[in-house]
């Protein structure tokens, strides 16, 4: 398997570079020369096989040689070993063809668990067999990175950094990312947005000589692996849903990563009829995808605010699928969007996007209300980002645009959104028994501008002193 990038000027590599780099030298996304296939026989013989070995017959496909199939298993049992659920990421039925995926049920209760934590593993792998150090360098909207600490902070080859959005992210999205007393973790606060922080990851990935004297990676969902690795959840739940049926999944996302890797999922050969962009207020996919309009407005604070972004940056990669891979069209057009904000997609574009992907956007009220109706209907809370997902599923439903089963990803846990889920029914959700004691325990953070110089300069006066 060999990776390329978007934007066309930097060597093709493999899938072990690839992981390691994270962005490509060229400021663009890697993503496969081709994709990997599964033959319908394939896809069968992965049925009631535990997830950590589905996990690794997918990331087999897109590893190639660089980690072996039996490596792989190994890694992924361990990893799989430490979510609290049975079946990892189950399929709860809902009645009338719709489902909810679970995807809380890891180390931080978000779906960001499923690739971080293989990722982890990959990477000291990997660091070990070269003899080489990595400094992780990650930008979070809230659920990133705490992923990542959590399966990073004990790689014994690996140093991270995380930037956050100072008071944009909830109690509990920032407790556990803060309250890791880790030599190798720096987080960092960043006074400004999500996009400010992933403004100044990509500004410092685009600065050579400090991205090679630190050796910089990412686990940004800009990492290929990442996605890679959450193409495998796509999988199961078909498999979960039984009887060789297809259907359609309902995702909230801002970044376009998650939606991605269904989208990855299907020209693997899984069997997906329709992908559902499910956005909150902060509707620049929705634009996109509905009328061209791909320009970025200012960041609004929502009750979901994993998906707060104006930028989505793995929206390049189907950008990259609907030019027919010409990295020079991807270029300019991504010149022009960092230079004003403003992209209008041509008309051959938004066809190619909208033959597998519908969208939808929703506000903080309809997401309160639909937290309130679930709990009400089917008494279990789920989070804001749920309940968008769950909005954007019935709208096409009830509009005809999707028929069959519809599955609804539920990428995170409702106790990491306790004031939204206590405002729409009055009710507190309760952490896990593992975070049990999160509000007692000390944070680890510093404060810093929205600047990449200022951030630079800490991340650098932080690796010196280490």
């Amino acid at each position: 398997m060999k990776y390329w990038s978007t934007r066309g000027n930097a060597p093709v590599c493999d899938f072990e570079t690839a992981l390691l780099a994270g962005l490509a030298p060229d400021g663009g996304l890697y993503v496969p020369t081709q994709w990997p296939q599964f033959s319908p026989q394939d896809l069968s013989s992965l049925a009631g096989r535990p997830y950590s070995e589905v996990a690794a017959r997918v990331l087999s496909k897109f590893a190639g040689d660089a980690f072996s199939e039996d490596l792989l298993r190994e890694l992924a049992a361990k990893v799989y070993d430490r979510f609290d659920h049975n079946d990892t990421a189950p399929l709860v039925d809902l009645g009338d063809d719709q489902y909810i995926l679970e995807l809380f049920h890891g180390p931080t209760l978000a779906f960001k668990d499923f690739a971080m934590q293989i990722l982890g593993a990959l990477f000291d792998h990997a660091l070990e067999k070269r003899g080489q150090r990595l400094t992780v360098l990650a930008a979070t909207s809230g659920d990133t990175g705490a992923a990542a600490i959590e399966a990073l902070a004990p790689c014994e080859h690996v140093e991270i950094v995380v930037l956050h959005p100072e008071n944009r992210v909830t109690d509990v999205q920032r407790r556990m990312m803060t309250c890791v007393d880790k030599a190798n973790v720096l987080n960092i606060a960043v006074q400004g947005s999500f996009d400010d922080c992933q403004a100044i990851v990509k500004d410092l990935f685009a600065d050579q000589p400090f991205r090679q004297a630190q050796n910089l990676s990412g686990v940004n969902s800009i990492n290929w692996g990442r996605l890679a690795a959450q193409t495998v959840y796509y999988f199961t739940a078909l498999h979960a849903l039984g009887g060789n049926r297809s259907a359609s999944f309902s995702v909230p996302t801002g970044n376009f990563g998650d939606v991605f890797a269904g989208y990855a999922a299907k020209r693997m050969g899984a069997k997906i009829n329709k992908l559902i962009v499910a956005t909150n207020a902060n509707d620049i996919l929705h634009r996109a995808i509905a009328s061209g309009d791909y320009s970025s407005r200012g960041v609004m604070k929502t009750t979901a605010p994993s998906m707060d972004i104006q930028i989505a940056s793995n929206f390049e990669r189907i950008l990259f699928d609907a030019v027919n891979n010409d990295p020079e069209r991807i270029r300019s057009m991504m010149a022009g969007f960092k230079a004003d904000g403003q992209l209008q997609l041509s008309s051959d574009i938004i066809d190619f996007i909208k033959t597998d992907f519908l969208s939808c956007a929703v506000d903080d009220e309809m997401t309160l209300q639909e937290i309130a109706r679930h709990f009400e209907k089917y008494g279990s809370l789920i989070d804001p980002h749920t309940s968008i997902g769950r909005v954007a599923a019935q709208r096409m439903i009830s509009s005809g645009e999707v028929e069959g089963p519809m599955i609804t990803l539920s990428t995170a846990h409702p106790a990491k959104f306790p004031d939204a889920v206590k405002t729409a029914t009055g009710q507190t959700p309760a952490l896990t028994p593992r975070h049990a004691d999160l509000f007692e325990r000390t944070e680890h953070m510093v404060v810093g501008p929205a600047d990449t110089n200022r951030i630079k300069s800490m991340i650098s006066e932080w690796s010196s002193a280490r």
